[in-house]
């Protein structure tokens, strides 16, 4: 069975950062996946899932009323490692390109209020929500994400190395 394409990156190495994990063609459209990394995988703790869950929907808000994106939003979520979010988006962009998106939601988390979606009829889970690590969480990024805007480290994968053979049988740690 063949790995996965976001399991051959190296998360050893992995650092917080927006990264292109995939790019798939559905129909004739292209749909990008992008890898929004808030914590270095297996070094720092994860993210509180009440907060991970806030950020879900503050964010998701933002992207699905951003005049230039909303049409091109397909998909925010959190991974299940809670380490960061997936964004998946209509079209083809380099991590670079929607930089600036990324960094003004994320600022954005700091203006909210309130959750959205969080009621029964809205939520599968509306009592599981913490704005206020979210908005910690989201500060810490955003700022990260200024810091090292110059950074190419944070727009790059680190790519794990296989072991292949002579004919071509590829080797994993597990």
């Amino acid at each position: 069975m063949d790995l996965i394409q976001s399991f051959s990156v190296d998360h050893t190495r992995i650092v917080p950062g927006i990264f292109l994990s995939r790019v798939d063609k559905v129909g004739g459209d292209t749909v990008t996946t992008y890898d929004i990394r808030l914590k270095r995988p297996n070094k720092e703790p994860a993210i509180d899932v009440a907060a991970m869950h806030s950020l879900e929907h503050i964010i998701a808000t933002f992207l699905r009323n951003d005049p230039d994106m909303k049409d091109d939003i397909i998909y925010w979520g959190p991974m299940g490692c809670l380490t960061g979010f997936y964004l998946i988006l209509k079209g083809s962009r380099s991590p670079r390109e929607i930089y600036e998106l990324v960094s003004e939601a994320f600022k954005s988390v700091n203006e909210a209020e309130t959750v959205p979606g969080a009621a029964p009829v809205n939520c599968g889970h509306y009592l599981m929500h913490n704005l206020g690590m979210a908005k910690w969480y989201a500060a810490e990024f955003a700022a990260y994400l200024e810091a090292n805007a110059n950074n190419p480290e944070i727009f790059e994968y680190p790519k794990t190395e296989r072991l292949v053979t002579d004919d071509g049988q590829q080797f994993y740690d597990s």
